[in-house]
């Protein structure tokens, strides 16, 4: 059974950092997009095959497919990082950039065949017309949405459109049992890049970002100055997970803790020019104590920040290494609303560390890099990671430091145990989430009485839903096949199921809180702190 369970778990884990690094390699880049278009034979070449196949060959051919196929193989010989983006993809990758996108403010679940809003965006459109948790949309305007089983891409395109616009939504209510129109008028509904923002403890704050977009400072400007009139003394800034994005977000966002003239980074391209990014001394945490916690899905821009703080003699880094991403991307237009993100250099850190891991062998030998990480040992002993003598650098203070393949951090925080990556794995794919809705649907007024502030207090998960819970996982053939003690793992798997309720009654940030009692690498964020303290 164990021998089974191992097989299944990495390729569980795999999948969820490929999702968030294939994301997160379309994500980082700089912000000055430029043309690329010049006249030579080598142009001319791929123009004149396209036009002999639409006009002369036999067949019909759809000559748009093949234009796609043949840039992307043309990429796919550079670096795992340099990518093609259709335009049909543009619209979805430029608003996750942007950190907003227009619709009527609603997150949803495709529910048997019905769209079931999960919660309203806090004080957007739907939100301020009186839609709750629970409801179904069953048309907007004319559109028949439920019996179809529609793909969310088209439910999403029937919902948004331009900003100031009405859409006619029907409603069923289903604890009332009532159906019901609303005219909605679609606003800016923001995308957060800051999940979650809180008091760890009575000294130290908690910032949690998932990715560098355009509104990624200040969201994060906006909940450091919240912990600094909490009394935030100290910081934690959580990069786990958190794919990359936004050059210039990063160097803001280290701006904040690194004084006036020092080093970021620096990026070199191909022909030898330098550009050096210095610290300005506009921060408001300058010097002062933080942790940057991250693991092997942390990457790019995340990197960069934890890099410039190590080489800078600035905070400690906790977790495990990093994913290794030290390529920056620039976008082109390719005239027809597509785009290409092309390397165009790679960063430094201050030292002079590449952090890049090698892709000599190929994109899919590059994203294997993690399932061969978790064989060798190295997520559960940082004496298993292997770095070359010829990859060594020293900081100012005479602290070794490595480049070559992501940051090594200050303190090693191991994964967990096969049991409770297995129950993070399918957390973070959202079994748990869809479970909770569930159980909320049916009883929703259980939790009427409950504010953010008792709930996370005094709300326990009681045996019934817990084993409610067990039953709807071994309904799930992919659940059950990973054989779970679920009992063994009864506490951890009941916080899960607490910290989903409160996201879905309440919001992200929440969630977290709850979570992060049992967060191994935020316990030892606070044991380590403990230890300092009582040193100094």
């Amino acid at each position: 059974m164990k021998k089974k369970y191992t097989y299944l778990l990495p390729i569980i884990i795999a999948f969820a950092l490929a999702m968030g690094i294939l994301i997160g390699g379309k994500l980082n880049f700089n912000d000055s997009p430029e043309k690329l278009f010049t006249t030579n034979s080598k142009k001319d070449k791929l123009n004149r095959l396209i036009d002999y196949i639409d006009y002369e060959y036999v067949d019909d051919v759809n000559t748009d497919s093949i234009v796609d196929v043949t840039v992307n193989n043309i990429l796919d010989k550079l670096d795992p990082h340099s990518v093609y983006i259709p335009k049909k993809e543009m619209a979805k990758i430029s608003e996750n950039m942007k950190g907003d996108f227009v619709g009527i403010g609603v997150n949803f679940y495709m529910y048997k065949d019905t769209i079931a809003v999960i919660r309203p965006v806090k004080d957007g459109p739907s939100f301020s017309k009186g839609i709750k948790a629970g409801d179904r949309i069953l048309m907007a305007n004319n559109d028949t949405l439920f019996g179809q089983r529609m793909p969310s891409d088209v439910i999403v395109d029937k919902l948004k459109g331009k900003e100031g616009t009405s859409v006619k939504l029907k409603i069923y209510r289903q604890q009332q049992d009532s159906t019901f129109s609303v005219n909605v008028k679609r606003g800016v509904i923001p995308l957060k890049s800051v999940d979650a923002y809180y008091m760890l403890t009575s000294e130290i704050g908690y910032i949690k970002v998932n990715r560098f977009a355009e509104s990624t400072y200040k969201e994060f400007k906006h909940a450091l100055t919240s912990l600094l009139k909490q009394g935030a003394k100290k910081l934690t800034l959580d990069l786990r997970d958190n794919p990359g994005g936004y050059l210039s977000i990063a160097e803001q966002m280290a701006d904040e803790f690194l004084k006036d003239g020092k080093l970021i980074l620096f990026t070199k391209n191909k022909k030898g020019k330098i550009e050096k990014s210095f610290a300005t001394d506009e921060g408001d945490f300058e010097d002062k104590p933080i942790y940057v916690l991250i693991n092997e899905r942390s990457a790019s821009a995340s990197e960069i920040i934890a890099g410039a703080l190590q080489d800078n003699d600035l905070g400690t880094i906790v977790g495990r290494r990093s994913f290794g991403k030290g390529l920056v991307q620039r976008e082109m237009e390719l005239g027809d609303g597509s785009s290409v993100r092309l390397t165009i250099s790679r960063y430094y850190t201050p030292t002079g560390r590449s952090i890049q891991k090698t892709y000599k062998n190929g994109n899919k030998d590059y994203y294997n890099k993690f399932t061969e990480r978790y064989h060798n040992g190295e997520l559960i002993s940082v004496d298993s990671i292997k770095v070359a003598d010829s990859l060594k650098f020293t900081t100012p203070k005479g602290k070794v430091v490595y480049g070559g393949g992501g940051i090594i951090p200050d303190i090693f925080v191991s994964i967990g145990s096969n049991e409770e990556e297995a129950i993070k794995s399918f957390e973070n794919l959202g079994f748990v989430s869809r479970f909770v809705f569930e159980h909320l649907d049916e009883d929703r007024g259980r939790y009427v009485d409950y504010n953010k502030e008792n709930f996370t207090t005094s709300f326990s998960v009681d045996d019934i839903l817990f084993e409610n819970f067990i039953n709807y996982s071994e309904q799930s053939p992919v659940i059950k096949n990973l054989r779970l003690q679920y009992y063994e793992m009864e506490d951890v798997l009941k916080l899960y199921i607490k910290a989903a309720l409160a996201e879905q009654l309440f919001d992200t940030n929440t969630r977290e809180k709850i979570k992060s009692k049992n967060d191994k690498m935020l316990q030892k964020v606070i044991e380590i702190d403990s230890i300092d303290s009582s040193s100094n």
